[in-house]
């Protein structure tokens, strides 16, 4: 009797038999043939002979999509075994320049469109709680005696080199030192041999500072003699960049006192941005009141400026400037691609490698000119600058100075800007070629000419980055009741607006002119941690005055 696991009743009752096992011939039997069923075609019989054998066999089903899949393939006619396919890779929106596509496309509208208001009157709201007003107060007592001589080779082009003696100033000023006129270091990329006294007015320089910081223009022959009259001689200091002023006085000022003469060679950005109130004056003091043109430049400047005011007479004498950074070695450092084809390339490689020898080729080194656009880090051209500033409301009887250096193919380039605003001008067109006889060889010196007729105008463009932009939306705030006055555009949504080939006429600018509303919200700006004091001088070089 068998056992039985679950509980009983108190008696067994026998199990049932089990059923008798079918004999295997007829099991097989009955699925070959059922009575009363029509007998089977020869594609049924092969269908179901398929069907077992994938039952029998069931790890076939792994391999049943990709059978599937290639059924598929092949019936489209997409595979061959004699070609590759071919995956077409399409540009990101905005990596691509085809501004001009644009322009001829965007043109009819521009130029039916008499919507325009007057941009240059009505640009710039009244700066909210009050203007602000200079207030750098300059010292009456006398200065102790020195602890030394500093000596600055100011490096760069005419801003960097502002940098540097701006800085060499608040470092001489903060360790009671004596300040050597600073050496402007020949550079192969400027190339301008310009000293000082060529850029500056030397004798005002000193008189400003005269009760902040004492200033001379040679070191005493008496501590030359101990160096065989030899600047290489004396002992130079390495500085990292963007020193706190701490550092000078724990590591300079001791050697300073054991020698009394030392020289800091380079002294460009060696002083931190953040620094305490007693730093921040003397930079205030010699950037914005210190510093002035000498008198060749400054007479140059002003009458530039008068000659924009006099054919800027239909919009009341106002102009706009413009700061264009399309020079061939700004482009070909930029690394970005344009339209100019195979001869752009030669070019631009070999700019890249006159200027930067073996820095853009260096093995492992990939430039990806799409993603530079997209980052939006490519100089704008000439003709998106016009488009730009059109959209933006500014017509064709605006009056635009353009602040700049050798337009990389300008014949072909600044065309269509001057088809935009015919009234353009620059210092060549402005002035003859006498008057500029002076200054032409000199970068820094036309640079400064530049500066000047931006400085006073009345709406500032900026397109790239850089120094010149830098010192001039300091120097406009300190001018214009802490308001920059200057336009700047976000070129990151420029350049997908320029890559949109469906984009209309309305909708361009409107994208532009919020950008232009933007700029005006950001005029005045109060100096935040690690921001410049040269592009931004509220509260450190101004006072805020109240609205009465």
């Amino acid at each position: 009797m068998a056992y039985n696991r679950l509980p009983s009743s108190g008696h067994n009752s026998p199990s049932p038999p089990q059923s008798p096992r079918r004999s295997p011939r007829l099991r097989r039997s009955k699925s070959k043939f059922t009575p009363g069923q029509p007998p089977r075609t020869l594609a049924q019989r092969l269908a179901w002979l398929l069907l077992s054998v994938l039952l029998r066999r069931q790890g076939i089903f792994l391999f049943a999509p990709l059978l599937y899949i290639s059924g598929m393939l092949f019936y489209m006619g997409t595979v061959s075994f004699d070609v590759v396919p071919i995956i077409k890779h399409r540009p990101a929106p905005g990596s691509v320049y085809r501004s001009p596509q644009l322009y001829a496309k965007l043109r009819p509208e521009m130029d039916a469109d008499n919507s325009s208001i007057d941009s240059i009157s009505t640009i710039w709201r009244h700066p909210k709680g009050g203007e602000w007003r200079p207030c750098i107060n300059k010292l009456s007592e006398g200065l102790p005696e020195s602890n030394g001589y500093i000596y600055v080779e100011a490096n760069g082009g005419l801003n960097q080199q502002r940098t540097s003696i701006c800085n060499a100033v608040a470092v001489a000023g903060y360790l009671n030192a004596t300040l050597v006129i600073p050496n402007f270091h020949y550079h192969s990329i400027w190339r301008d041999p310009s000293k000082f006294e060529d850029i500056y007015n030397e004798d005002y320089f000193a008189s400003t500072l005269k009760n902040d910081v004492r200033i001379v223009n040679k070191i005493p022959e008496y501590i030359m003699e101990r160096f065989d009259h030899n600047m290489s001689n004396v002992y130079n200091f390495r500085i990292k960049a963007w020193s706190p002023i701490q550092y000078y006085e724990d590591m300079v000022l001791p050697k300073l006192l054991e020698e009394k003469i030392i020289r800091i060679s380079p002294f460009a950005n060696r002083l931190s941005s953040d620094a305490p109130s007693a730093v921040q004056h003397l930079r205030c003091l010699a950037n914005y009141e210190a510093l002035k043109f000498a008198d060749p430049i400054l007479t140059m400047g002003e009458t530039l400026v008068a000659r924009m005011k006099e054919r800027s007479a239909n919009n009341s004498g106002k102009y706009v400037s413009v700061h264009l950074r399309f020079e061939e070695d700004m482009v070909a450092f930029s690394c970005c691609v344009f339209d100019g084809g195979k001869q752009e390339k030669k070019d631009m490689d070999a700019a890249r490698e006159r200027g930067w020898k073996g820095k853009f080729t260096k093995p492992g080194r990939v430039i990806r000119p799409g993603a530079i656009r997209l980052n939006g880090k490519c100089p704008l051209t000439p003709l998106e600058v016009g488009l730009m500033l059109r959209g933006m409301g500014f017509d064709k009887s605006t009056s635009i100075y353009l602040a700049s250096g050798k337009i990389y193919d300008a014949e072909r380039y600044m065309a269509p800007l001057f088809e935009m605003f015919p009234l353009l001008q620059t210092k060549e067109m402005l002035a003859s070629p006498e008057e500029l006889s002076a200054f032409k060889n000199y970068s820094s010196r036309m640079a400064a000419i530049d500066y000047t007729v931006c400085l006073h105008s009345d709406v500032f463009v900026t397109t790239q980055g850089g120094n010149f932009p830098h010192f001039l939306l300091g120097h406009r705030r300190y001018l214009y009741g802490g308001h920059s006055q200057t336009i700047k555009p976000d070129k990151r949504k420029l350049a997908v607006l320029f890559d949109n080939p469906n984009i209309g006429w309305k909708t361009f600018k409107r994208h532009v002119l919020n950008m232009r509303v933007h700029s005006d919200s950001k005029g005045f700006e109060l100096k935040r941690p690690n921001s410049s004091i040269y592009s931004f001088p509220c509260p450190d070089c101004m006072c805020q005055q109240k609205k009465s």
